[in-house]
């Protein structure tokens, strides 16, 4: 499976910078709760195939497995407004045999505010057993290095700290 080895930078946060859209929003032009998860999981796509090389798609196709949502942990800081732009990271910040955990965040375009964090859990997903598998050591050895270690270890830990940042910013 050469397309694997198409990851060659070490980084370990991606981002990409997105537009929040009207008919996402709600009648008073915050962006409606269920769109951040929408905009974040759309950005951690992007992310994977812009900097691994492949879709999820392509992976489900070529290895007949793919990750499934298990748990998304949000917090909500600040909201978003119609037409203004944010910038969204995601990290992977656990990988283990079956399961695997990224954090994404919405900021502000300058990265001064943080609107909102995510903290997604995925298991490896086997399509053809319907249950979920260890991943296959080329996956591991693809994401291994780019796991980042956070100090927070528990979700409203980590929540508590960027409230804390956004305090101390604004």
């Amino acid at each position: 499976m050469e397309w694997f080895f198409y990851f060659c930078a070490m980084e370990k946060e991606f981002k990409s910078l997105a537009k929040i859209r009207f008919g996402d929003c709600d009648p008073i032009g915050h962006l409606n709760n269920i769109n951040y998860l929408v905009y974040m999981l759309n950005a951690r796509e992007d992310h994977v195939e812009q900097h691994f090389g492949f879709t999820y798609e392509e992976y489900a196709t070529k290895t007949g497995f793919t990750w499934v949502s298990i748990q998304n942990e949000i917090a909500y800081f600040k909201e978003v407004r119609y037409n203004k732009k944010v910038v969204i990271s995601s990290k992977l910040i656990e990988l283990q045999d079956r399961v695997s955990k990224v954090e994404i965040l919405m900021k502000s375009e300058d990265e001064k505010t943080i609107h909102a964090v995510l903290w997604m859990t995925v298991i490896h997903f086997s399509m053809k057993a319907r249950t979920s598998v260890p991943h296959p050591k080329e996956t591991l050895d693809l994401f291994t290095p780019t796991i980042v270690d956070l100090p927070e270890k528990e979700f409203g830990e980590r929540a508590k700290v960027l409230r804390q940042f956004n305090k101390a910013k604004n």
